[in-house]
């Protein structure tokens, strides 16, 4: 695309473009840079992409975005706000793809995951083509791409939906952090419904306060817009069991969806929760119907209302939506049980906030017949006051409790634990390295136990001083067991 082209989506600009100049693609890494693309510097918090003009030029940019002057041999065009003007750019150059599916955004503090997953085998089910962009991956008709972010960045974020246009994707469903909406990477994405979970404490390492961490939520439901446009209608499903709810329903002006345990447009009744998963009557404006899941715990109910009320809104039939809540296998690390042959139970979950703690080891609770037993840590680089709270959580809702490391990342994981237990009274255990956490939690566990491992979930990884090193939960609980077995 000629650059001249590409600039018509960034209104105001200053600089010398009027030699034709071919823009081969955009980048925000100056290591990425392929010949004929367009560098866009951006300042972030570990580095500023200013500094690495001469090298994205030296790798064949062909022309250069940035907030001021710098003596080059390219263009460069100067604006006020490079992340703005990124989104604008990105849209543009890959011809506005969201335009052309219906895009789904989730936001809110605990989950975005197991919604996204429950919207998609909600839509295959309708004959959709699907894709899905969140924390555990990337998919397109059923092809997985890894992320890095819960929200990539938004010339990312473009490529994959031009990727799913190219797929001809009916209909694409979305994680949306507070981070991303804060810092306009989903500028430019035209969302058609904008779901609200919950807020409870995380990210105020990030946020000044939960205010603030209210208002970045709220950016995905003001942006929705102001017109209603025929063929092209927009809503909002939000939790109006949530104090934030009220909040939000203020924030757009598109019609609103409200879901609750016991209120809203969509509601349960006659509600059945056991080790087998839920029952419940869902009551909606199009009628009721009966639901059942495998999916365990109350949490689970509300994630399933709000993707009953993205998917009302979009059209699907009740009949639908119930049939692929029947179906639904879960999604890793959420809840996921591990077996090797024990009479106790293994779960594994990315519970990592003191709300989603405390819901996942109610659930435990709830479906025990012998002892909870928990291991959990707290990330490193990450708001501090939940620490304590989380291990208060802890101590208060299981038996035995094995407080160790997370992803220490930069942090002393010492330290980390010392946030966590300083002010605490009782019998715990405090083990700093998370393997022989588990194993000593494995090897304490008698018939029908139950052991929580809470904090990865899903990941892979344990970083450590800026490496990930190979670490899964789920393998490490299972070689546990083994190793059990054999000694005895």
């Amino acid at each position: 695309m000629d650059l001249n082209q590409l600039l018509t989506s960034v209104p105001f600009y200053a600089g010398d473009v009027d030699q034709e100049t071919d823009i081969t693609g955009i980048t925000i890494d100056s290591r990425e840079v392929k010949p004929g693309n367009l560098f866009v510097c951006i300042r972030g918090f570990e580095t500023d992409g200013h500094r690495y003009i001469t090298a994205a030029i030296n790798n064949g940019a062909a022309a250069v975005v940035a907030e001021e002057t710098a003596d080059v041999h390219v263009p460069l065009i100067v604006v006020s706000d490079t992340k703005r003007s990124l989104a604008q750019l990105a849209s543009r150059f890959y011809s506005n793809p969201t335009r052309d599916m219906q895009l789904i955004g989730v936001t809110g503090t605990n989950g975005k995951t197991t919604i996204t997953y429950l919207l998609e085998e909600i839509f295959s089910r309708n004959n959709d083509s699907t894709g899905v962009i969140g924390t555990i991956q990337t998919k397109i008709n059923g092809e997985s791409y890894e992320v890095a972010n819960t929200t990539p960045d938004s010339v990312t974020l473009h490529n994959f939906f031009h990727t799913m246009k190219e797929e001809k994707v009916d209909t694409a469903m979305m994680e949306v952090s507070s981070h991303a909406l804060d810092q306009g990477r989903v500028f430019g994405l035209d969302f058609n419904v904008a779901v609200f979970t919950n807020l409870s404490q995380d990210h105020l390492d990030y946020h000044k306060d939960m205010d603030d961490y209210l208002r970045a939520k709220s950016l995905l439901f003001s942006q929705l817009g102001n017109q209603y446009e025929p063929g092209r209608e927009k809503y909002a499903v939000i939790n109006i069991d949530d104090p934030a709810g009220d909040v939000l329903i203020r924030s757009t002006a598109q019609p609103v969806l409200t879901y609750g345990m016991n209120r809203g447009d969509i509601h349960a009744e006659k509600v059945v929760t056991d080790e087998s998963g839920v029952s419940f009557t869902m009551v909606t404006p199009l009628g009721r119907v009966d639901v059942k899941s495998g999916l365990m715990g109350t949490f689970s109910i509300y994630n399933m209302l709000a993707a009953a009320g993205a998917a009302i809104a979009s059209g699907v039939s009740l009949e639908t939506i119930a049939a692929a809540f029947a179906q639904t296998k879960g999604v890793p690390g959420r809840l996921e049980p591990v077996f090797a042959g024990q009479k106790f139970g293994i779960v594994v979950d990315y519970a990592h906030t003191p709300d989603s703690l405390e819901n996942v080891l109610s659930t435990v609770r709830n479906v025990c017949k012998g002892q909870v037993r928990v291991v959990v840590g707290c990330g490193g680089d990450r708001d501090k006051e939940k620490r304590p709270q989380m291990a208060d959580i802890a101590l208060r809702m299981a038996d035995d409790v094995y407080f160790t490391s997370d992803n220490p990342r930069s942090e002393n994981p010492r330290q980390i634990l010392d946030d966590m237990t300083g002010h605490l009274s009782g019998s715990f255990h405090r083990i700093e390295d998370r393997k022989q956490a588990i194993n000593e939690a494995v090897s304490s566990c008698e018939d029908k136990d139950i052991l929580l491992i809470a904090g990865k979930g899903h990941e892979t990884y344990q970083e450590i001083n800026g490496v990930k090193l190979d670490f899964d939960d789920r393998e490490v609980a299972r070689n546990a067991f083994m190793y059990r077995r054999e000694e005895t």
